[in-house]
């Protein structure tokens, strides 16, 4: 299996800024995609921004320009910058991670336990 910690999440005012980390652990053979998906009070989670291996991105247009992911492979570590945050911005932030846990099987997702941001206006 492969665990998620996620860190970083807290109490910001309207127009700064938070810095989120997912670093993943266990039984890892490779990462694939990683990303950030958030849930806000009665609304469906959705797709913030994610990261290939290769290191393509893609954002919610909501987030572009103000969000920025970014990786470290070595550490097996995901990061999103959050700038310019606003109050509907508030949400439970998630890690996500697709990884295979051994050379024969099967992409799969995993999930973090989710940290809480919240934007004062």
């Amino acid at each position: 299996q492969v665990q998620l910690v996620e860190s970083g999440g807290g109490l910001v005012q309207a127009g700064g800024s938070l810095r989120l980390s997912c670093a993943a652990s266990g039984s890892i053979f490779s990462i694939n995609t990683m990303g950030w998906y958030r849930q806000a009070p009665g609304k469906q989670r959705e797709l913030v921004t994610a990261i290939t291996s290769g290191g393509s991105t893609n954002y919610a247009d909501s987030v572009k320009g103000r969000f920025a992911i970014s990786r470290d492979n070595a550490k097996n570590t995901v990061y999103l910058q959050m700038n310019s945050l606003k109050p509907e911005d508030t949400a439970v932030y998630y890690c996500n991670v697709n990884a295979m846990t051994g050379r024969r099987t099967t992409p799969r997702d995993f999930w973090g336990q989710g940290t809480q941001v919240t934007v004062s206006s």
